[in-house]
């Protein structure tokens, strides 16, 4: 038998619906909505520069992407809808947590009730709290000093938000020539380190001091003609341009002198290089040659000295570093001798291959793994130097995106408090120059996010309608790499990853990109691509690319876009030389 509802007890629940699915609509916390918000930026009275500056930029581009002009007080106790930034009272209050230590660098952002609060240390991490937010939630993105992506929105509504974050690695540098004199790009993409100190609202730039720096602390020029015996002792004779005889107590007190000068004048450098001069030729004096084997090798000998000079130089500098190499000749750990407590070890890895990341088994990068891991064992600080581009031939394809995070990973794993991504630091025009240095800045912070996604985002943000071919070109340069083949940072066009038939696809690709390139900058992004093929065609066919205008196309490029196309050889010597 069928049962019938009342009409009326119908309309009721009908009624309910309508204002139940109408309930979340209503109640929504927007943060903007057609050009309005009820919001305002809540900033303590004790804040610190950073984040005066993250209010700011929060301030600004929540205009820029709503038209909504969020104001700035430094009220707490105001009414109404807040963002707090930065951790002040009123934020220990709401949260019952603790004050972050002023150099924590991680950050929080959650919403309690209708208010937001981003806060971390205050140094940075308010600040990198404030760009996540921007850059996770609203979409912002700092490709480039001189390309950030704002989206524009009619409303965006605040979902429940709890996310925290803390860095991976406490010290983070990427080395790309582009980026390196850009310290708010840094900022916004949370790299915190570049060759030299700056000083400036966005929470400072860390350094390191130089390096191969002992010939720069004791120079052959200077002492060598009265004092032969300072320096190294090859074959029986005293050389002025090797290392310098570290047995030799003179050596050891001047460089005591001079790095604590160094530091003096220097102050705001973190950790400073106490390091070989860039050769093999360690001294073989018999004294120096004892010490050596007496601590397992040249590494031992090394760290030997460099802990006496750090001895020297603590009770002055107590929050400073002596940093030495771990490279080459002295990359192997030693025996029966510990780094002190204020001695960074900066371990490289130029030695390796790249096309593989290092824990995947790569019987190239197995002695490096095992010297990484014995060095972890006995250094308090491992501060690695690392490659990510082909010295060689800058502008050439070189595939190792695939190897950035994992191999980040390992080196934190590794009890790394710092890495160096060195790259191409002399001039523009690097392959991928502007894709690599944010994609690396972003793993340097979290090396366990997607690269493919990473390599996505940029190449959407910054290729315009050109985009589609440009990462398909990017996904050819990557299936170059396989199980079986090896490169280091010092291959050329004739290497074995290299063929005619990669070229012409990746001229296709790049061509079609050139043609949908929608304005000129997108042309100009497109174009400097494009030379990656180019230079390999044309270094692949030296007479044929003179004849078909390919030679005098890349000249036009690599002089229009400044690009040194190998380490050793400045642009115009190269096209002389060629």
């Amino acid at each position: 038998m069928k049962r019938h509802l009342n009409t009326g007890l119908l309309q009721a629940i009908s009624f309910a619906l309508i204002l139940f699915c109408a309930m979340p609509a209503t109640a929504r916390n927007w943060l903007f909505k057609n050009g309005k918000s009820d919001y305002r930026i809540v900033l303590d009275r004790q804040a610190s520069p950073s984040e005066k500056k993250a209010a700011e930029e929060l301030q600004m581009y929540i205009k820029q992407i709503s038209g909504a002009e969020l104001p700035i007080t430094d009220d707490a106790t105001s009414k109404g809808r807040r963002i707090f930034v930065g951790f002040g009272s009123a934020v220990a209050d709401i949260t019952g947590a603790q004050k972050p230590e002023a150099d924590d660098e991680g950050f929080t952002y959650r919403t309690v009730g209708k208010d937001l609060l981003i806060y971390g240390g205050a140094q940075r991490g308010s600040m990198y709290g404030v760009f996540s937010f921007l850059e996770d939630e609203l979409g912002v993105k700092w490709l480039t000093p001189k390309c950030t992506v704002v989206p524009s929105m009619q409303k965006y509504a605040l979902p429940r938000l709890d996310r925290s974050e803390k860095p991976a690695l406490a010290l983070r540098y990427d080395g790309h020539f582009a980026v390196e004199r850009e310290p708010v790009w840094s900022a916004h993409n949370k790299e915190n380190m570049k060759w030299n100190p700056t000083q400036n609202d966005y929470g400072n730039i860390e350094a390191y001091w130089n390096a191969h720096t002992m010939g720069q602390l004791l120079p052959a020029r200077e002492f060598f003609e009265k004092h032969p015996e300072y320096f190294s002792l090859r074959d029986g004779k005293r050389i002025p341009n090797g290392q310098l005889c570290l047995s030799n107590p003179e050596v050891l007190e001047i460089c005591k002198t001079r790095l604590a000068d160094v530091m003096r004048k220097n102050p705001l450098f973190r950790i400073y290089s106490l390091s070989q001069n860039d050769n093999f030729s360690f001294c073989q004096c018999p004294e120096c040659t004892a010490i050596a084997e007496q601590y397992g090798g040249q590494s031992g000998l090394m760290v030997w000295f460099v802990n006496q000079v750090a001895d020297a130089v603590r009770d002055e500098f107590p929050d400073k570093f002596v940093g030495t190499f771990a490279y080459q000749y002295t990359r192997q750990p030693p025996k029966g001798i510990v780094p002190r407590n204020n001695v960074v070890i900066r371990l490289c890895s130029i030695e390796c291959c790249f096309a593989h990341p290092l824990t995947a088994g790569c019987p190239q990068n197995q002695a490096f793994m095992n010297d990484m891991e014995r060095w972890a064992e006995i250094a308090p600080h491992l501060f690695i130097w690392d490659y990510i581009v082909d010295y060689a031939q800058y502008i050439s394809p070189w595939p190792n995106f695939q190897v950035l995070g994992p191999n980040i990973e390992a080196f934190r794993k590794n009890k790394a408090i710092g890495i160096y991504e060195e790259a191409q630091y002399q001039s523009n025009g690097a392959e991928f120059e502007e894709m690599k240095a944010w994609v690396t800045t972003k793993l340097l912070w979290n090396p366990l996010l997607d690269t493919d996604s990473l390599v996505q985002v940029f190449i959407d943000g910054y290729y315009g309608k050109a985009a589609p071919m440009v990462m398909d070109y990017y996904r050819l340069c990557q299936s170059l790499v396989k199980p079986d083949l090896h490169f280091g940072i010092y291959i050329r066009e004739n290497h074995p990853i290299y063929s005619d038939e990669f070229v012409e696809k990746a001229f296709a690709l790049l061509d079609n990109a050139l043609q949908t390139a929608e304005d000129e900058e997108t042309k100009n992004r497109v174009e400097r691509v494009r030379m990656q093929p180019l230079y390999l065609y044309c270094k692949r066919n030296r007479e044929k690319c003179k004849q078909d205008g390919n030679w005098d196309e890349l000249v036009r490029l690599m002089r229009k876009y400044n690009a040194r196309p190998e380490e050793t050889l400045p642009l115009e010597d190269f096209i002389k030389k060629f």
